[in-house]
C-alpha cells in the first residue's frame, strides 16, 4: 500500500498491474517485515523515495499541484500482500472555480479572487488487486471538484436558491428551501455523494476496458468553509481526538451492519441469488439434522429475532455468512460499500455482487468553526488495518501521550502517524494486547484541526 505522493502512479494508456484473484479481504498472509514510507505535506517526497533501496519512480500528487503546509500528515506501511500496493491515498488543495455561462454556452472562469478553496484527504483500501484503488486515488478528487463547481453559486449564497440563477418562477420556491432546511452543507454532501457515484462509474469503465477486476473502500475528508466533511464507503474509519473528547466521524459498512438493506434487496429481487443462497439469517449455517427443527432466524423486516421451522430451502448457503469482521457477503466480500467490483462474481457461479454493493458514502459534518480548537486537536483517518488491533480509546491515548511533549517539533504529526503504525506491529510500549499484530496494509492520516480552524476564520 502507499499514500499520497509515495504511491506508484500510472499514466493514461499505461497497463495497470496484474490483479490477484478476487477473494475475501484481510485473508491470512505470512508475516513479513513491514516497509515504511513517510512524508509531510511540505515536500512531494520523491527525494526520500530515491534513497530507499526498494523504491520505484514516483510522481507528485494531484497532477503537480502543491500541497498546503497544513494538509495533514501520512504514514504508510506495506504488508507486502501483493507486489503493488492495494492501499492508496491522496491529499491536496481543492480549488473550486466560480463559473458562469457565456454567450456561446461555454464555461468561463472568473477572477482568482472568487475561487473557493478547501483541502482534501482520501484513503482507498483495495481488494482483488490494486487497480481500483489506483484509479480512485487518481480520479475521485477531480470528480469532487467538478461536482462542487456545479453548485458553487449555491455554496456562496446566504441560502441555496431553488434555481441556481436566482430566478423565482413560482412564489412557493423560497418557501420550499426554507421548509426543507436546505443549507450550503447539504450541497457539499450532495456533491460528495455524486462524486463517489461518478468515480465508481469511471472505475467500472476503465477496469472493463483493461480486462481487470477489483474494488476498494473509500474514506474522504474535505475541509471547506469552516466545516470538515467525512465521507465513508467501506470499513476504514476517522475519529476526532481532543483533550477531553473522542468523537467517531465515520461508521463502518460491512455485510453485518447493512444486513437489513441487503436482505431487503434479495427479497425484492430474489433472482439475484440464482437459487444458490437463502436471504434469511440464522445463528449458523444449517445442516441436514436441523430439518424440521424450530431455530432462531431474522428476515429483512426484523431487528429482533423469531423462530421458524427449518425447511430444505433454508439449508442453502446464507446471503451473509459469519459474524463481526469475519462476515462475508455471498461468501466473498467483507464490505458492503465501496468503489469498483463491477466484474466480481461468486466463485464458480455467475452471481454478481455489485447489485448488493453501494458506492454512495455516508457523510458526517463537523462544524470546525464552532469548536474551541486546541493545538493538539486532530482527526485520525486510517484503513481497517489499524482499527483491527487498536480501539478508538487506544488511538486517543497514543495521541494524547505523544503530542503535548512534542510541541516544538515541526514534524510531530508525521511522527505520531508513524507511532500509530508501529503500534500495530507489536512494538514496545504498544497499547495492544500481547500478540496482537496487524498483517494488513495500514494507511494513516493525522490531520491537525487547529490550522484548519485558523484558516477558515481568516477567510
Amino acid at each position: 500500500m502507499s499514500a499520497g505522493w509515495f504511491r506508484r502512479r500510472f499514466l493514461p494508456g499505461e497497463p495497470l498491474p496484474a490483479p490477484r484473484p478476487p477473494g475475501p479481504r484481510a485473508s491470512p498472509v505470512p508475516y513479513r517485515r513491514p516497509r515504511f514510507l513517510r512524508g509531510s505535506s511540505s515536500s512531494p517526497g520523491a527525494a526520500d523515495a530515491s534513497r530507499r533501496p526498494d523504491s520505484r519512480p514516483v510522481r507528485s500528487p494531484a497532477r503537480g499541484r502543491t500541497l498546503p503546509w497544513n494538509a495533514g500528515y501520512a504514514e504508510i506501511i506495506n504488508a507486502e500482500k501483493s507486489e503493488f500496493n492495494e492501499d492508496q491515498a491522496a491529499c491536496g488543495k481543492l480549488c473550486i472555480r466560480r463559473c458562469e455561462f457565456g454567450a456561446e454556452e461555454e464555461w468561463l472562469t472568473l477572477c482568482p479572487e472568487e475561487f473557493l478553496t478547501g483541502h482534501y484527504w482520501a484513503l482507498f483500501d483495495g481488494h482483488g488487486g490494486p487497480a481500483a484503488a489506483i484509479l480512485a486515488a487518481n480520479t475521485l478528487h477531480s470528480c469532487l471538484r467538478r461536482q462542487l463547481e456545479a453548485v458553487v453559486e449555491g455554496l456562496v449564497a446566504t441560502r441555496p436558491p431553488m434555481h441556481l440563477n436566482g430566478r423565482c418562477i413560482c412564489p412557493s420556491d423560497p418557501q420550499f428551501v426554507e421548509e426543507k432546511g436546505i443549507r450550503a452543507e447539504d450541497l457539499v454532501i450532495g456533491a460528495l455523494e455524486s462524486a463517489f457515484q461518478e468515480c465508481d462509474e469511471v472505475i467500472g469503465r476503465e477496469l472493463e476496458a483493461s480486462g481487470q477486476v477489483g474494488g476498494c473502500t473509500a474514506l474522504v475528508a474535505v475541509s471547506l468553509q469552516g466545516k470538515l466533511y467525512v465521507a465513508n464507503a467501506g470499513d476504514s474509519r476517522a475519529i476526532l481526538v481532543r483533550r477531553d473528547e473522542i468523537r467517531p466521524l465515520s461508521f463502518e459498512f460491512t455485510p453485518e451492519t447493512e444486513r437489513q438493506r441487503i436482505q431487503q434487496l434479495a427479497f425484492v429481487y430474489p433472482e439475484l441469488l440464482a437459487g444458490e443462497f437463502t436471504r434469511l439469517e440464522f445463528p449458523r449455517r444449517l445442516k441436514g439434522d436441523d430439518l424440521g427443527q424450530k431455530v432462531l432466524f431474522r428476515d429483512h423486516h426484523m431487528s429482533g429475532w423469531s423462530y421458524k421451522r427449518v425447511e430444505k430451502s433454508d439449508l442453502k448457503y446464507p446471503l451473509i455468512h459469519g459474524q463481526g469482521r469475519q462476515a462475508r457477503l455471498l461468501g466473498t466480500l467483507a464490505v458492503s460499500r465501496g468503489l469498483g467490483d463491477h466484474q466480481l462474481r461468486v466463485l464458480d457461479t455467475n452471481i454478481q455482487l455489485k447489485p448488493f454493493l453501494l458506492s454512495v458514502p455516508q457523510v458526517t459534518v463537523l462544524d470546525v468553526g464552532q469548536l474551541e480548537l486546541q493545538e493538539d486537536d486532530v482527526v485520525v483517518m486510517a484503513t481497517d488495518g489499524l482499527w483491527d488491533v487498536l480501539s478508538n480509546e487506544q488511538v486517543a491515548w497514543l495521541v494524547r501521550s505523544f503530542l503535548p511533549g512534542n510541541q516544538e517539533d515541526p514534524h510531530r504529526f508525521l511522527k505520531l502517524a508513524q507511532m500509530l503504525i508501529h503500534s500495530t506491529q507489536g512494538k514496545e510500549d504498544s497499547p495492544t494486547e500481547e500478540g496482537q499484530v496487524s498483517y494488513d496494509d495500514v494507511s494513516v492520516f493525522v490531520i491537525p484541526l487547529h490550522s484548519q480552524g485558523q484558516e477558515s476564520s481568516g477567510r
